[in-house]
């Protein structure tokens, strides 16, 4: 066993043993204030909708727990356990070696989007379904998974051509050729993502006109928003989640509202939620989120630039071989295994976005829809009032209701 090795059995271990351990304080806790609402929603919460809440919080904490305790072993098989050498030598023939080397690639994630579909499904059909969320078939759910392993191979594969192409004759410093690739792709997706992409898997239908068109339409004059339109979107053909956001880019910019969403909250509401959405284009958190993923990209490729002239690197994941296929190959495999310990870090700023998304919205629309908003959100998606301090610092991306709740009654 090589020094690497131990290295990243260590963290891969390290990395399951602390969310093992989180889960339990969130679980625990969860458990613990199933029988009382907190104080600050019993007069917008019923006790049954709170345990709904807790029930579907503790049976995700359950798929969760199998989830950790198996995850790792694909991995470990495809690297120490020698399942990418055994893949690599039967595409090895193969001509042209980019053609093999792209193949390679997509044969390992085939592999694993496979290992994991049994908990897609389990989710979908047993998780969502006992708990009324889940309103797909078993003919649509097939469809969309068949056509995100088409959509993944016909903008991915390219992508990975480009990178094994420039890793071949770009030279040295081929890397920040791949940086650009890789910024110059993720721009086009989202400025196709609302137009091409998104309506393969939904209907979008344009707000009709009426009191909320025009309250969205003076909320958007108002705070100088240009989009493409406001459409709503038919996610109850899959979930009883509701949701509403914006996408694309310059004047592809789109609103979406879950037609779900309407359902359940008024004009007010809605204006607040939206609001809250707009909030993060006007304090520039898309442009910040975008330029930190750029330069996450940047230090990560000239990582793997430096790794693939390593044997160490090869040699200490179970490869036998070195090849530019195979050291981006292994890269993509083990970089969250390390990346996974700036998960906190990430979270809390983006649980600072949240809050300054939702002061912009008071500021637009008045605290109390707000909160109206959030509190039938966190009911309506069985979202958990009671979690774990801990675990949510460690993995939301949002405040817990409580502190977003009582942060929300202080703004003016």
């Amino acid at each position: 066993m090589t020094t690497f090795t131990t290295i990243f059995l260590l963290a891969l271990a390290a990395g399951v043993a602390i969310e093992l351990w989180l889960l339990q304080r969130h679980v625990d806790t969860v458990r613990r204030h199933r029988h009382a609402v907190p104080e600050a929603f019993r007069e917008r919460i019923a006790l049954p909708e709170h345990q709904k809440a807790a029930d579907y919080a503790l049976d995700k904490g359950t798929l969760y727990r199998v989830e950790l305790l198996l995850q790792p072993l694909p991995l470990l098989l495809l690297t120490i356990g020698g399942g990418i050498d055994w893949i690599h030598a039967l595409w090895q023939s193969t001509e042209p070696p980019l053609l093999a080397g792209s193949g390679l690639i997509a044969s390992v994630f085939l592999v694993l989007g496979l290992i994991g579909l049994p908990f897609s499904i389990w989710r979908t059909f047993v998780l969502e379904r006992k708990f009324g969320f889940n309103r797909t078939t078993p003919g649509r759910f097939l469809i969309d998974m068949l056509l995100q392993a088409l959509l993944s191979l016909a903008l991915g594969l390219p992508v990975i051509l480009a990178i094994l192409w420039l890793m071949q004759r770009a030279g040295e410093f081929w890397w920040f050729g791949a940086w650009l690739v890789w910024i110059g792709f993720s721009l086009l997706i989202s400025w196709l993502y609302p137009t091409l992409i998104a309506p393969l898997f939904n209907r979008f239908t344009p707000l009709q006109a009426g009191p909320l068109r025009e309250r969205i339409d003076a909320l958007l004059e108002r705070i100088g928003f240009a989009s493409n339109g406001i459409f709503v979107m038919d996610g109850s053909t899959r979930s009883g989640h509701g949701n509403a956001y914006f996408s694309g880019l310059g004047r592809q910019k789109r609103i979406v509202f879950f037609d779900t969403l309407i359902e359940t909250l008024d004009a007010a509401e809605l204006e607040a939620v939206l609001a809250h959405e707009l909030g993060h284009f006007k304090r520039r958190h898309v442009l910040k989120q975008l330029v930190l993923s750029g330069l996450f990209a940047l230090v990560g490729l000239a990582l793997l630039g430096w790794l693939a002239q390593h044997s160490w690197f090869y040699q200490g994941l179970g490869v036998t071989e070195h090849s530019n296929a195979l050291a981006l190959l292994l890269f993509l495999l083990v970089s969250p295994v390390f990346t996974q310990f700036l998960q906190p870090l990430l979270g809390r700023l983006s649980r600072r976005y949240e809050f300054e998304a939702d002061s912009f919205a008071v500021a637009q629309t008045g605290t109390e829809p707000m909160i109206n908003a959030l509190v039938k959100l966190y009911r309506d998606n069985a979202s958990t009032l009671t979690p774990d301090p801990l675990y949510s610092a460690y993995h939301d991306s949002h405040p817990p209701a409580p502190v977003r709740i009582a942060q929300l009654m202080t703004t003016d």
